[in-house]
């Protein structure tokens, strides 16, 4: 029950795993999975603490998820649906971080002064008053480590957790015994120091996360908990969201938001859009027509037929794509995986042989485990641990920002070495509605007469027919009737007037024309018709030339529309009356040539080829098929925002590599320093946590241009507020 149909037989749950915290719980908590009969694919989110498996039924019994993780030391539970409210999460690691840092700023005023000189009773005094400081930050402020430790230890691993806490108390305990032995140094301050500092990352890391987070707390802020259906007895009942099922009645009042996808069944929709495809114009939906969950009544109440649940809705599926964006694992971020998983035991190797090489050449025990301590502390990798993650989270809400969606995190690395842009037509390139070419050269009664019947058929032919003229001065027909694929025909005094195809409107066949306005069977005017160029498709196939990007055009439409869309655009290379398996076909042929291709279409015929190409987008108007199985997932209508997409991630790509060089340099530099003894534990915690902020804030970089503007979703947000 607590998992949803992905077809082919295959099952999806979510499970939040609270205890996750590094790369190393990541690669713990998927290998686990992967290990358990009927599991296909796990992929963990650390922004948001969850996992994501989908699998196979085997039988009668699912897979035992959680008794998978339990095993490991992971207690794993369904996630909470309101993600709205305090953090307890990030408020405890507050708290601990206060506690922390009042007791290292008080103890490292004392350490100035014995640092300074002073000595005897006096020293030996501060050292007393340190080590009761100590007590609350080692044994309060650093429980999340210990507890994360002993979890993995307990269960037959390690995880960063391990040496970090061993690092701690190894130096609290040698502080201990260097007060108690009146000693003329301790590293009290050490101690705590390492604890705030690692707890300010952490802190930041969990706020940095926590954007990510609020973009799916912003969309469910804005979906109704309820929805008012209307049974088939007349009667109205108010329903939890959870208890709403494809082909209800749901009855829409003024000012409400859509709760699920659907048809209008009765009335006439106003609708705000901006939610769902980031326009701010309204939009108009008549009876027969779809409207999506998210947007907004402005108008009169309506009555909906609702086609999906609310958790296959638009905004769910927008949702799921938000959480995913850290999902996928770059090649970075895979090399990253790794190194923290070989860190513990590599680390404690190094400190292992730090304190027998010093105690050999020294035979002091004391100055031997303070240098292995140091190691312990300075080689901690969290910096290289964050050098991918933090990017991945601040550009998946970048691109939030401006409307897109991302539906894996790898696509990132990909999309960055795109230098072949295939796209579809129709749909992509184009709208896909048609357009009336010339209306100024068409006579205008006859104009009026042609929009006036047009007004009265659904067909996209007859509604840029009607769009051309008015409402208020067309002429009012009788006996109006659509004859099925040929046309329009209505009476206006004693005239029969027909507008559509020329063999059946006209008396004598003639005319090449697509469309004919024809009175008593002769023509009066003659239509033709051509596709509306998507807004901005112009400027993107200008700007993907000037950067030297090669542009495909695959398209199934006879040759003629796309050779004509093609040469307005500048597109060189164009192919027409394809088959979904032929843009597949064209598209390996480029990648077997070395090229690197990312495919931009809309339809379920694009669905092979979106997941053939190296990285795939797709408009949100696309069919479900397609977006699902696009990369990138834009909203609105204009296609720039490609381009936008391209700017973020070349910008993302070089944060990632200046991180991963810091923090390989990092290590490179203060390793050898502390083997050496030129590090002492306290500057040891400073230089580790140090790498840490620089690569987290390093990140925080790309989000500079950002400020300026404000998500679609946060704009709504503060308008409701």
């Amino acid at each position: 029950m607590a998992s949803r149909d992905i077809g082919g037989g295959r099952r999806q749950s979510v499970l939040s795993v609270p205890a996750m915290h590094c790369a190393a719980c990541i690669g713990a908590v998927e290998s686990a999975l992967a290990r358990v009969p009927g599991v296909e694919r796990a992929r963990a989110n650390l922004s948001l603490r969850r996992v994501t498996i989908d699998w196979k039924q085997d039988g009668s019994a699912a897979p035992d998820i959680v008794g998978a993780l339990a095993a490991i030391g992971y207690d794993a539970n369904l996630p909470a649906t309101e993600i709205d409210g305090e953090d307890p999460a990030l408020a405890g690691l507050v708290r601990a971080l206060a506690v922390a840092g009042f007791c290292s700023m008080n103890i490292m005023l004392l350490s100035v002064s014995v640092w300074s000189g002073a000595d005897g009773a006096t020293r030996q005094t501060f050292h007393v008053v340190s080590a009761l400081l100590a007590l609350p930050a080692v044994f309060y402020a650093g429980a999340g480590f210990y507890r994360s430790a002993w979890r993995a230890l307990s269960h037959g691993r390690t995880n960063m957790d391990v040496p970090i806490s061993v690092g701690i108390l190894l130096t609290f305990a040698l502080s201990l015994y260097d007060t108690a032995t009146n000693a003329p140094h301790a590293y009290f301050e050490a101690a705590t120091s390492l604890i705030f500092v690692l707890l300010v990352g952490r802190v930041l890391d969990h706020a940095m996360r926590g954007k990510a987070r609020s973009a799916v707390a912003a969309l469910t802020r804005l979906i109704p908990r309820g929805a008012s259906v209307l049974r088939s007895d007349g009667t109205r009942d108010y329903v939890d969201l959870s208890e709403v099922e494809a082909g209800m009645r749901l009855g829409i009042a003024a000012g409400e938001r859509i709760p699920a996808d659907g048809v209008v069944e009765e009335g006439r929709a106003e609708l705000d859009a901006a939610l769902v495809t980031g326009e701010s114009l309204w939009r108009r939906a008549n009876a027969g027509e779809a409207v999506r969950a998210g947007e907004l009544n402005i108008g009169n109440p309506f009555v909906l037929r609702t086609t999906a649940a609310p958790a296959n809705s638009t905004v769910a599926e927008m949702s799921r794509m938000i959480t995913a964006a850290e999902d996928g694992r770059s090649r970075y971020q895979r090399l990253a995986d790794r190194a923290a998983g070989l860190y513990a035991p590599v680390v404690h190797s190094l400190a292992a042989v730090a304190f027998m090489t010093w105690f050999l050449a020294t035979g002091n025990v004391h100055t031997a485990l303070t240098i292995a301590i140091t190691v312990l502390i300075i080689t901690c990798p969290c910096a290289l641990g964050l050098a991918v993650p933090m990017v991945q989270v601040v550009l998946a809400r970048r691109l939030f920002e401006r409307g897109v969606m991302t539906g894996d995190g790898s696509a990132f690395e990909r999309l960055s070495e795109i230098d072949t842009v295939v796209f579809d037509k129709t749909g992509t390139l184009t709208t896909g509605t048609p357009r009336l070419f010339a209306p100024a050269g068409i006579a205008p009664e006859a104009l009026r007469l042609a929009s006036a019947l047009a007004g009265a058929s659904a067909h996209p032919i007859a509604r840029a027919i009607a769009a051309a003229s008015p409402a208020a001065s067309l002429p009012v027909f009788t006996d109006l009737r659509e004859e099925r694929a040929m046309g329009m025909e209505g009476r206006l005094g004693a005239d029969l007037y027909r507008l559509g195809r020329p063999e059946w409107a006209l008396a004598a066949s003639g005319g090449a024309a697509m469309t004919v306005l024809a009175k008593n069977g002769e023509a009066l005017a003659y239509f033709t018709f051509g596709e509306h160029v998507r807004r901005g498709a112009r400027d993107l196939v200008a700007t993907l030339k000037t950067r030297g990007i090669d542009i495909v055009l695959l398209s199934g439409d006879c040759p003629q529309a796309v050779e004509s869309v093609a040469t307005s655009l500048g597109i060189d290379d164009r192919r027409a009356r394809l088959l979904p398996r032929d843009k597949v076909h064209a598209i390996k042929d480029l990648q077997q040539r070395g090229r690197r291709v990312l495919m931009v279409g809309d339809g379920i015929n694009d669905a092979p080829a979106l997941r053939a190409a190296d990285a795939s987008m797709a408009p949100a108007s696309a069919s479900d098929i397609g977006r699902s199985a696009a990369d990138f997932v834009f909203l609105g209508d204009d296609l720039r925002v490609v381009t936008d997409i391209f700017d973020t991630v070349e910008k993302a790509s070089v944060l990632i590599r200046q991180n991963f060089a810091l923090a390989v340099l990092y290590n490179l530099v203060s390793l050898p320093i502390a083997f050496l003894g030129y590090a002492t534990p306290l500057i040891a915690a400073v230089a580790m946590s140090s790498s840490s902020l620089i690569v987290v804030a390093n990140a925080l970089r790309l989000t500079r241009k950002a400020s300026a503007g404000s998500s679609t979703v946060e704009t709504i947000v503060e308008a409701k507020a």
